[in-house]
C-alpha cells in the first residue's frame, strides 16, 4: 500500500509559503511564479493555515476586496487538515473528498515537511491501478 512518504519521494522538496500579513496580492504572484494552487500560511515553523486561489476567489474577489489591502490571515482556511508520512493514498483520498480540500500538509514531528495534492493522489492511484493491470496481464498471458 503506498503512503504518502512515497509521493513526497516523488516530488520536489521546495515548499511554498507566505507569512500571515502579507498581501493576497504576493500571495497570487507567488502562486503564478511557481504555478501552483495554495500556499503554506507559516509564521516561523508553525503552520498556521493554507491560502488557495479558491480562498482567493471566494473570499476576495466575490466580496469586492482589495487585493493589495487584504493580509493572507483573512482569507486563509485554519485550521488545516493534515496527515502524516505513514498515511496511505486511501486515507488521503477519503479526506480530500470528505472534507472538499485539495492540498494536504505533511506534519513529522510538528514540523511540515511537504504537501501533496489532490492531483498527486489521483495519479498515484491511476499508476497503481495501471501496475496491477500489468500484473493481471503478465499472469493471465503465463
Amino acid at each position: 500500500m503506498l503512503t504518502v512518504r512515497h509521493l513526497l519521494e516523488k516530488k520536489p522538496r521546495a515548499l511554498r509559503s507566505i507569512a500571515p500579513e502579507a498581501p493576497v496580492l504576493d500571495a497570487i504572484r507567488l502562486m503564478a511564479e511557481h504555478h501552483v494552487g495554495a500556499l503554506l500560511v507559516m509564521q516561523k515553523d508553525e503552520l498556521l493555515g493554507i491560502v488557495s486561489e479558491r480562498d482567493y476567489a471566494r473570499k476576495v474577489i466575490l466580496l469586492g476586496r482589495s487585493s493589495a489591502h487584504t493580509p493572507v490571515r483573512e482569507i486563509m482556511t485554519a485550521p488545516v487538515i493534515t496527515v502524516s508520512l505513514m498515511s496511505t493514498l486511501d486515507e488521503c483520498m477519503r479526506v480530500v473528498t470528505g472534507q472538499r480540500v485539495r492540498y494536504l500538509p505533511v506534519i513529522e514531528n510538528s514540523l511540515v515537511i511537504g504537501m501533496v495534492s489532490i492531483g498527486d493522489l489521483i495519479k498515484a492511484v491511476i499508476e497503481e491501478q495501471q501496475h496491477t493491470i500489468e500484473q493481471l496481464e503478465s499472469y493471465i498471458h503465463s
